[in-house]
């Protein structure tokens, strides 16, 4: 489906993210496939659209929806078949119909980790934020997180001014500043490298319900969360629950017991999340991840295929191994545009090369004798 199909999905009433997910899992024909399937009410305000635009409240709306995303190239509406769209959204039960999206798309291109913390940080808490995203910078990782007060913010901004990449998911629509003291890291997540992104449109004001749901979509993005510093009731921990329920590591800094600011992150470190050091105890967890090359690292190793070729022949391949790598990983890694990575992993399965598995694709050994 294209852009103005999601963008009225998006915009019925009495249908939710998971509902609309579990709809196009099915893949139904437009428009008829799903009239048959959505709920009456939201069944009903689309067949009054395709009927009666005139007459449908929804019309009103796609006109205003498309007439901000005409009005600057860095505005863009991200759907499922978008060559931006992140797969690792595909992974969780309730993806967002459309992500609106204010900046650089590239910054989706890298891997990504979201790093979240209190609003309320201590100095060392902060330091430590600012450092593992310096780090990440370096790795050539994407820091996402929400663009709050304290770890959130501190995080995306050392990100960026080490010159690296940073995605904000935002409470409210793309066009608003919140929280307003963030005016200038909202500015600089527009330039290049920086990405700021939402499910709600532009115009929405931030509400008390809309970030718990926010952060469902912070580390949907992500390969895994690092928690820095989180108090034992905080949003942060929800993230945490968040990233356990979509199969995403958890990774912890230690804190001290006189710590309030770390209570969260003792209880997680006790719960089974991973306990971190330094950013080699991120990577060694995420194995797929550990020789993740530079611009200028030289291509991975040669791999005998058994067919009188090596695997650095082949664009994907050679970046497949017995853990799962992500298509939206692969993409950044072989240089290939999604529809075209896409085809050739399917090429790949009928094969017997390759085959998918909870977390992305991994590599099938050759059969014997082959």
């Amino acid at each position: 489906m294209q852009a103005r199909e999601w963008l009225v999905l998006s915009r019925l009433p009495g249908v939710g993210s998971r509902q609309l997910a579990t709809i196009a899992a099915r893949s139904p024909a437009w428009p008829q496939g799903w009239l048959a399937t959505l709920p009456g009410e939201a069944a009903t305000a689309l067949r009054l659209w395709l009927e009666h635009p005139a007459r449908s409240p929804i019309a009103t709306l796609l006109e205003a929806d498309q007439a901000w995303l005409a009005a600057d190239p860095a505005r863009h509406l991200l759907h499922v078949g978008h060559p931006a769209w992140p797969d690792l959204l595909g992974q969780i039960a309730d993806p967002p119909p459309v992500l609106w999206a204010l900046g650089d798309l590239a910054a989706l291109s890298p891997p990504r980790l979201a790093v979240v913390g209190t609003r309320r940080p201590t100095r060392e808490g902060l330091g430590n934020a600012s450092a593992f995203a310096r780090e990440l910078a370096g790795r050539g990782w994407c820091v996402v997180s929400g663009m709050a007060l304290g770890v959130d913010g501190a995080a995306q901004q050392a990100a960026l001014e080490a010159g690296g990449r940073s995605v904000a998911v935002l409470g409210c629509g793309v066009d608003l500043v919140y929280p307003p003291r963030h005016h200038r890291l909202y500015r600089r997540l527009q330039a290049p490298g920086g990405l700021l992104l939402s499910e709600h449109p532009p115009g929405t004001r931030a509400r008390p319900g809309f970030f718990p749901r926010r952060n469902r979509i912070v580390t949907g993005l992500s390969l895994g969360v690092l928690v820095v510093e989180a108090a034992e009731k905080s949003g942060s921990l929800v993230s945490a629950r968040l990233a356990t329920e979509q199969g995403r590591e958890v990774f912890v800094l230690p804190g001290s017991i006189h710590n309030p600011q770390a209570r969260g992150n003792l209880q997680l470190i006790r719960d089974g999340a991973v306990l971190v050091r330094d950013i080699d105890d991120i990577l060694a967890e995420l194995t797929q991840w550990r020789a993740l090359p530079g611009p200028d690292a030289a291509a991975p190793p040669s791999v005998s295929t058994g067919e009188g070729a090596s695997s650095s022949a082949d664009p994907l391949l050679r970046w497949l191994s017995g853990s799962p790598t992500p298509v939206d990983a692969l993409v950044g890694l072989s240089g290939l545009g999604i529809a075209e990575c896409q085809r050739r992993l399917l090429e790949l399965e009928l094969e017997g090369r390759a085959t998918q598995a909870v977390g992305g694709w991994v590599r099938l050994p050759s059969p014997p004798g082959a």
